[in-house]
């Protein structure tokens, strides 16, 4: 089952952000990761709480991979710099959708 990080994240300090990006996205890439939105066009339809101002959806081919790259010495250095140069919301999501009845099992 594919999973998602949906992050919302302010960048505080922008020193780390060129190197994310220029590092990170072949890692994501490199284990099935896809990045399907990366973006500061968010508009509300609802809700109150303030929202962050970039907002960054990547799909993965499952939870385990989505764990292995967050947990991994590989990109443990640039979570580190973008924990410390930003406010972040990081969440990983299921791909499913639980209104769904159950499918029997043979």
């Amino acid at each position: 089952m594919n999973c998602y990080f949906v992050v919302e994240c302010e960048v505080t300090d922008d020193s780390w952000v060129t190197g994310y990006l220029k590092n990170v996205t072949p890692m994501v890439e490199r284990r099935g990761g896809r990045y399907l939105a990366r973006t500061k066009d968010v508009k509300r339809l609802e809700g109150q709480r303030k929202l962050l101002p970039l907002f960054i959806i990547v799909e993965w081919p499952s939870k385990e991979v989505a764990e292995e790259f967050y947990d991994s010495a590989e990109y443990k250095p640039y979570r580190h710099n973008r924990i410390a140069g930003a406010k972040n919301e990081f969440l990983l999501v299921a791909g499913e959708d639980i209104a769904l009845p159950e499918l029997p099992t043979d």
